[in-house]
């Protein structure tokens, strides 16, 4: 009788066990953490209730990270610190010591190389952002590229810790895919329908797929000058830009009308309040690579109104929520218009979007 064969166990596939790459006194300690502490910027101390203390080291990264880079990084923690190192999802990095006294070389070995630490408590931490024109398909700006311009401006505030609270800052290069909301945003904003070159369409775009990708409904087939294409319902469009991956002849990008836009107050938080949405405060900014000396100078403004009249420990959107909105555009001198109205039902209880102005 043959023998039974055995069967072959299943490929776990997915994230390794991060246990593997932790420091051994986070190990030892895993749950049993007591308080931490705050020894200076871009350091953390964290107790266990054995009494072994972990110090984190923060330095911020350019995230787009080259190889010499990274071997750098790399060799910094092998050299000054115990050899972990783990990125946050803001792309910074933090080297994890046993001993307080391998903390000020650690710290001194990153600026010298370039690296700047910081990030830590009421700072304005490194800005999240999405690829941008490096990896995506259908960005309308360099989220890479506005985060390195824009950070190289707030280096001080990433540095130091004199903000009222941390300030989280976030970029988009799209409307739809990536992103997300933050104490302040920098997303872009198409202001045009695409441009559609019917001769390309039949032979690039799969018709039913575009249509599909459109989310309110404004793209159906049509035949021009007698070749399958597609047409825009410009009353439904709200240039998203979602159908150019799909099919690149419906060109979205525009170098006049694809414009920047900023939004304040996200708070994902409940620790002291219910989470809150972002609200439109500037449009319409240039899109002006390399640079974009528009949008900062805006982010820059909003960011020392904040400083000079927040109260300790006020989140961006608790501080608004005190001041009022029409305060908060006297303070920064950012114009009101049409387009920060919002009629979203919901927005009653957090905008005055009625005629009457309340101070």
């Amino acid at each position: 009788m043959a023998q039974a064969q055995e069967m072959r166990s299943p490929i776990e596939s997915g994230c390794p066990d991060g246990f593997q790459y932790m420091h051994p006194v986070m190990r030892r300690n895993f749950g049993m953490w007591d308080h931490h502490d705050h020894p200076a910027p871009g350091v953390l101390y964290h107790e266990s209730e054995t009494g072994e203390g972990i110090w984190t080291v923060r330095a911020g990264t350019q995230r787009i990270l080259d190889v010499f880079t990274l071997r750098t990084l790399c060799d910094i923690g092998d050299q000054y610190g115990d050899g972990y190192v783990r990125f946050t999802t803001r792309s910074n990095i933090e080297y994890m010591v046993d001993s307080e006294a391998k903390v000020e070389p650690l710290v001194k070995a990153l600026e010298d190389a370039g690296f700047v630490v910081g990030g830590t408590q009421n700072s304005v931490t490194m800005i999240s952002h999405t690829q941008g024109w490096l990896h995506c398909d259908i960005p309308g700006t360099d989220a890479s590229g506005v985060v390195k311009a824009m950070m190289d401006e707030l280096i001080d505030e990433f540095r130091n810790t004199n903000m009222p609270n941390r300030v989280h800052m976030t970029t988009s290069c799209c409307q739809i895919n990536c992103g997300g909301q933050g104490d302040i945003a920098i997303n872009v904003q198409h202001t045009k329908p695409p441009k559609i070159n019917h001769d390309l369409v039949a032979n690039v775009c799969e018709r039913p797929s575009v249509v599909a990708r459109c989310p309110v409904a404004a793209i159906r087939p049509a035949v021009v000058n007698g070749k399958p294409s597609l047409e825009v319902d410009e009353q439904k469009c709200m240039c998203c830009g979602a159908c150019f991956p799909p099919c690149p002849p419906m060109q979205i990008n525009d170098a006049e009308h694809t414009k920047l836009s900023i939004w304040v107050g996200g708070n994902h938080s409940n620790a002291r309040g219910k989470p809150t949405f972002q609200k439109l405060v500037a449009s319409g900014i240039p899109n002006n690579p390399p640079r974009w000396p528009e949008a900062t100078a805006i982010v820059k403004r909003i960011l020392r109104t904040y400083q000079e009249d927040g109260r300790d420990w006020e989140r961006i959107n608790d501080w608004i929520e005190r001041i009022g909105w029409p305060e908060f555009f006297n303070k920064t001198g950012l114009p009101f218009t049409r387009y920060h109205v919002d009629n979203w039902r919901g927005s009653r209880n957090s905008l005055n979007a009625s005629a009457h102005i309340r101070q």
